[in-house]
C-alpha cells in the first residue's frame, strides 16, 4: 500500500522533482550532414545542455518511411522519452500524433505545423489522436513577401519589365508553401515583375543548379532569383556564374537560412537579400518543454499554436556577427533567461512575439 502510494505521488510530481532530467527525442527530417538541420539540432542541444535536459536527435535523412519507423520505435519502445519533437515534413505529423495516443509521450511540433485540413480531421476524431502540447512555426509567409520587396528595391527604378524565377522547396512542406505564397502576394505590388516560372528544387543545391541551367536558357533576361532556402540559391548562383552572370551586380539573389556559406555570400554581396533566424525554433521549444517538466504553464497566453517572428532580414553587419556566434557552442544565448521559472504569473515568453537578436 505504501509503495503504491509513493508511486502514485511520484507520478504526479513535476519531472524536476525527480532525479531524472526531462528526456526529449527530436525527429529531425533532414540529412545528418545537411547544414540547416545540423545547425538546428546544435541550437536545440545548446538549450538542452544549459537547461539540464536529455536530448536525442534522430535524422530521417529526408526518408518518410525511415521517419515513421523512428517514430514507432520511439513511441513503442521500452524507454519512452518524456517529449517527442517533430516536424510536419511530408505531412507525416497526423500519423505520428495518432501513434502517440496512450503512450504518455507529450508531442510538440516545430517548423511545419499541421495544415488546416489536417487539423480539422484530427479535431473531428479526438478519440483517435494524442494531444499536441504546442506548435512553434516561423513567419514564413511574411518572409517570402518581404524577400521580393527587398529584391526589387535593389534594382534601378524604371518601368522596364523584370524577369523573376523562383525556387520553392517541397510541395508537401507547409513552410515551403507559405514562403512561396508570400512571394506571390508581393507580386501584386510590382506589376513590372514577371514571374516566369516556379520550380521545386527539393531544398537541394545540386538539383537547383541543374534547374537553373535550364531556366537560364528559357529566360536569359532573368534579373531576380528568389529561393526558399540557401542551398537552392547557391546552386542557382553557380549556374548563373558559369553563364557569365554576376550575382549582386546584374542579377539579384534572395534566400532563406543563416548557414555560414549563406552569411558569407551576404557579406560579399552575392546574396542581395537573406532571411534567417528560424534555426532557433527548436531551442525555444526546449525552453517550453523544460518549463512544462517543471510543472509550469507553457501556454501562458491561452494559445497552443504560435507563429514566431524569427525570420528576419540579415544585413551585412548582422551576417558578420552571426558568423562569429556560430562558432560558439551556446550561440551566445542565455536560455535560462527565457524560462518562466521564478517569474511572476503574468510572465510571457518574449521570443513568441519579438525576434531575439542573438
Amino acid at each position: 500500500m505504501l509503495k503504491a502510494l509513493c508511486q502514485s505521488l511520484c507520478l504526479s510530481l513535476p519531472l524536476a522533482a525527480s532525479a531524472q532530467a526531462a528526456s526529449v527525442v527530436f525527429l529531425n527530417p533532414g540529412h545528418s550532414d545537411e547544414t540547416f538541420w545540423v545547425n538546428y539540432s546544435r541550437f536545440m542541444q545548446a538549450a538542452a545542455d544549459e537547461l539540464g535536459m536529455a536530448l536525442r536527435v534522430e535524422y530521417s535523412e529526408r526518408d518518410a518511411a525511415l521517419a515513421m519507423s523512428q517514430a514507432r520505435a520511439t513511441l513503442d519502445g521500452p524507454q519512452r522519452p518524456d517529449y517527442l519533437v517533430l516536424v510536419n515534413e511530408q505531412y507525416l505529423a497526423p500519423e505520428i500524433i495518432r501513434l502517440s495516443r496512450g503512450t504518455g509521450v507529450k508531442l510538440f511540433l516545430v517548423n511545419n505545423g499541421l495544415t488546416a485540413t489536417q487539423a480539422r480531421s484530427i479535431q473531428a476524431q479526438p478519440d483517435r489522436y494524442g494531444q499536441v502540447l504546442g506548435t512553434l512555426t516561423a513567419n514564413d509567409q511574411q518572409a517570402g513577401f518581404r524577400m521580393l520587396h527587398e529584391m526589387v528595391a535593389l534594382l534601378p527604378r524604371d518601368n522596364e519589365p523584370i524577369d523573376l524565377v523562383a525556387f520553392a522547396g517541397v510541395k508537401t512542406t507547409p513552410a515551403s508553401q507559405l514562403r512561396e505564397e508570400g512571394m506571390r502576394q508581393a507580386l501584386a505590388d510590382f506589376p513590372q515583375v514577371r514571374l516566369r516560372q516556379v520550380v521545386y528544387g527539393g531544398w537541394s543545391r545540386e538539383r537547383a543548379y541543374e534547374q537553373a541551367k535550364q531556366l537560364l536558357q528559357r529566360y536569359p533576361q532573368t534579373r531576380l532569383v528568389w529561393a526558399a532556402n540557401d542551398e537552392m540559391a547557391l546552386g542557382a548562383m553557380q549556374a548563373f556564374e558559369e553563364a557569365g552572370r554576376k550575382p549582386g551586380r546584374d542579377v539579384v539573389f534572395a534566400a532563406v537560412n543563416s548557414s555560414p556559406q549563406a552569411l558569407r555570400a551576404r557579406i560579399d554581396g552575392r546574396l542581395g537579400v537573406l532571411m534567417g533566424g528560424h534555426t532557433t525554433l527548436g531551442g525555444w521549444a526546449m525552453v517550453l518543454l523544460h518549463d512544462d517538466a517543471q510543472g509550469l504553464q507553457v501556454n501562458r497566453d491561452g494559445k497552443r499554436e504560435h507563429v514566431l517572428p524569427v525570420l528576419q532580414s540579415i544585413d551585412q553587419a548582422k551576417a558578420r556577427r552571426w558568423l562569429k556566434l556560430l562558432e560558439r557552442d551556446d550561440y551566445g544565448v542565455d536560455f535560462q533567461h527565457y524560462s518562466a521559472q521564478g517569474q511572476p504569473p503574468s510572465y510571457q515568453y518574449p521570443f513568441l512575439t519579438s525576434p531575439v537578436d542573438y
